[in-house]
Formats: C-alpha cells, sequence, structure tokens
C-alpha cells in the first residue's frame, strides 16, 4: 500500500487522485481545480486521455479504495505568482502484480511539453514506487511515433523490450538494482 501524500519536485507537485478528485475531473471542472489546488486549463485533459481513461481510474480507486496512489496523479506547476496550473497527469495502472511489475504512463499538457516536466514527474513516481517492497521492476507502454515519450523513458535509465500489450505499441522497462 502505497501512503498516498502529495509529491514534490523543484517544479512540480504531484498529487495523487481520489475517486472524489476523479468524478470531479469528468463533471465539473471547477470542483476539480478547487480538489487540486491549482488552475486547470480550458483544453484539459492531456493528450491520450480520454473519458474511458478518466472513468477507468476513478473506478479503480472507487472499487479498490485502499489504492489511491497506485492511480492516477496530477501534475500541478508552480508559478511565478506561488499558485499552480494542472499541466498533465500519470500514474500506474494499480497495484504490482505477483513478480512485483507496476505499469506506469503519463502525459503533459502540448502547451507544456518538452521543458522536461514529464521526466521530472515520471521520475518522482518511479522513486516512489521503487520505495514501496514490492515493486522490483516498473514498465511502460508507448507508440514508436511518440519520440518525445520515448525520449522520457531512455532519459530515465528504461530500456527498450519490445512490442506493448496494444496494437502497434511499444514496450520499455526499468528494474531496480
Amino acid at each position: 500500500m502505497i501512503r498516498a501524500r502529495q509529491l514534490f519536485t523543484d517544479r512540480l507537485r504531484i498529487i495523487p487522485g481520489s475517486a472524489e478528485m476523479g468524478r470531479a475531473e469528468l463533471e465539473d471542472r471547477d470542483r476539480f481545480g478547487v480538489l487540486l489546488n491549482a488552475t486547470v486549463p480550458t483544453d484539459w485533459p492531456p493528450p491520450l486521455n480520454d473519458e474511458n481513461s478518466m472513468k477507468y481510474f476513478t473506478e479503480y480507486v472507487e472499487t479498490n479504495p485502499d489504492s489511491v496512489g497506485w492511480a492516477a496523479w496530477y501534475f500541478a506547476l508552480k508559478r511565478p505568482d506561488g499558485g499552480f496550473t494542472a499541466v498533465g497527469n500519470g500514474g500506474f495502472k494499480g497495484e504490482p502484480d505477483a513478480s512485483g511489475t507496476v505499469e506506469i504512463g503519463y502525459s503533459i499538457m502540448k502547451k507544456y511539453q518538452r521543458k522536461g516536466l514529464a521526466s521530472e514527474a515520471v521520475k518522482a513516481l518511479i522513486v516512489l514506487a521503487f520505495s514501496q517492497e514490492k515493486v522490483h521492476r516498473v514498465v511502460a507502454q508507448t507508440f514508436p511515433d511518440l519520440t518525445p515519450s520515448i525520449r522520457v523513458l531512455e532519459k530515465l535509465g528504461f530500456t527498450f523490450v519490445g512490442d506493448g500489450e496494444e496494437k502497434g505499441s511499444i514496450m520499455y522497462e526499468l528494474e531496480q538494482l
């Protein structure tokens, strides 16, 4: 069990997603912003996030309330005025499996891409995952044409392992040393 708490990096506040946040993200953007304590861009959600993925994570934490932290996390960038703006999300596709593997995913709003924010957020989540006794391996799936996503993974030490589960996807892994 991850003790769900906020994570902080130099520029980001990384917030574990609750069922309440997930419902607000789907139904009430203003409430979502209040729960995040961040401004939510009008073009939210980040790329490759849709209603189905938001519902998946919301239902996951509703069904598994002790699993907050093994699902969605929201990335909020600190502004010069001291406030925060939601710039992306990511997280895990559930608790570690029997082999100690978790799958991570991430997405950054287009306006905030290519600034190192994905690497910063994913690194914090990986450190959190490997701090859990049961986790020995983190995998990520992406598509061959998503070069920036591949660069994030490679920058963080992931290695290519082959085809992913979804047609046309590829998989990377990072094992705990």
